[in-house]
């Protein structure tokens, strides 16, 4: 058998700080449309991330780059990738 396995990018997102309320912990909104299936029209759909931020650099209302990585706490699976905007 072949023992090397094929190694996954982690997922990025790209989210808007939502709380800072937290010890190096950060809450992302991220937002999305998705189409009704029977009536067609567009509805936002959102998902709350919680990411580890080390620094606690950033504050509600940044724009963030957050990645996938081990779980860190109960709900914690994300950490801080980059600042892409600043509130």
């Amino acid at each position: 058998m072949n023992t090397t396995t094929a190694t996954q990018k982690p997922k990025t997102y790209r989210c808007v700080v939502s709380s800072d309320k937290m010890m190096k912990t950060r809450v992302g909104t991220l937002e999305r449309l998705v189409k009704h299936p029977l009536l067609g029209k567009y509805q936002r759909k959102t998902t709350k991330y919680m990411f580890h931020d080390e620094t606690n650099s950033t504050k509600i209302g940044d724009v963030v780059e957050i990645v996938q990585t081990r779980p860190l706490s109960a709900r914690k699976r994300f950490s801080l990738y980059a600042v892409v905007e600043k509130a």
